[in-house]
C-alpha cells in the first residue's frame, strides 16, 4: 500500500467517518467542522491523488463525485502498523509493545484489556 500524506490520511478519516462514501459537499462539512477550512483545489488535488493511488474511486452521481473508500480504516491500519513494525522495529512486536509500556504509553487498564483478550475475553471499548 502506498504512502499517504498527512493531509490525504485527514481525508480518508472523513470518509471512513462517513461509513466509506462521501461526496465533496460532505466532505467540506467534515473538514470545517473540524476547523479545517481548505481550498477547493486543495481537496479535490489530494482527491485525486488518492484515487490515483487506488485508496479511493469515485463515482458520478449526475454532476457530482462520490468517493468510495477502497481500503477500509482497519485495513489501513493494519498495513501501516506492519510497514511500521518491520522499518522500526525489525518486526518484533515485542520490542514495540516494550516500548510502549516503558514510555507509559500503554496504561495498566490497556494492559489488562489485552490481557482479557489473549484469554479470550474480548477488549472493552469505553
Amino acid at each position: 500500500m502506498q504512502q499517504i500524506s498527512d493531509y490525504e490520511l485527514e481525508l480518508m478519516k472523513v470518509i471512513w467517518g462517513n461509513g466509506g462514501t462521501a461526496l465533496y459537499a460532505e466532505i467540506t462539512a467534515a473538514l470545517s467542522a473540524k476547523g479545517m477550512d481548505w481550498t477547493k483545489n486543495t481537496i479535490i488535488t489530494l482527491l485525486s491523488r488518492l484515487t490515483e493511488k487506488g485508496l479511493l474511486k469515485k463515482s458520478k452521481i449526475g454532476h457530482r463525485n462520490k468517493y468510495i473508500a477502497v481500503v477500509s480504516e482497519t485495513g489501513y491500519q493494519a498495513a501501516q502498523t506492519e510497514t511500521f513494525l518491520g522499518k522500526v522495529y525489525d518486526r518484533d512486536a515485542k520490542g514495540l509493545v516494550s516500548m510502549l509500556i516503558q514510555n507509559e504509553w500503554l496504561s495498566a487498564d490497556d494492559y489488562e484489556d489485552l490481557k482479557n483478550y489473549w484469554q479470550g475475553g474480548g477488549i472493552k471499548n469505553e
